[in-house]
């Protein structure tokens, strides 16, 4: 395995892609939506429904439009996340997640959870009351409604 890895580093490093800094998971995982912005990107469609570049300028973290861009490109380059023209309008596009965005749900739970419990200026709305209650219950209830809508 840690051959095939190294095989994979050179060829990276030769087409100029992305090289992680280590080979630990958590290391390679942060690399791809360990910046600031992106898992907020990834909660908007997940949780809160957003598909468009013009509903995620409209998050409550007002993120900038230069960034945005950014963080939406990594995310479709690292098949997170794929575009495509709207169906209503043809000058816009929509994004949805692909299975590996939808396996970031338990993360994303998780994360909601810790930051709820750990910290008093962040309370516990409807979906973090529901996670308190049934976490497993409410991942599998949002993994199939993900899974009906983005397949």
């Amino acid at each position: 395995m840690y051959k095939r890895y190294c095989k994979l580093q050179v060829l990276y490093y030769f087409c100029g892609m992305k090289k992680n800094r280590s080979d630990c998971p958590i290391s390679c995982s942060l690399d791809v939506f360990g910046d600031k912005w992106s898992l907020l990107i990834i909660r908007d469609i997940m949780l809160r429904g957003k598909l468009s570049y013009s509903e995620f300028l409209k998050s409550e973290e007002k993120i900038a439009t230069n960034i945005l861009v950014n963080r939406l490109n990594i995310l479709e380059s690292e098949n997170i996340l794929s575009k495509s023209v709207s169906p209503d309008n043809k000058s816009k596009f929509v994004y949805s997640l692909t299975k590996k965005g939808i396996d970031l749900l338990p993360i994303v739970i998780e994360i909601m959870d810790w930051g709820a419990k750990y910290n008093e200026n962040c309370p516990r709305r409807e979906l973090g009351k529901k996670i308190q209650v049934d976490k497993s219950k409410v991942i599998s209830d949002y993994l199939e409604k993900l899974i009906e809508e983005f397949g």
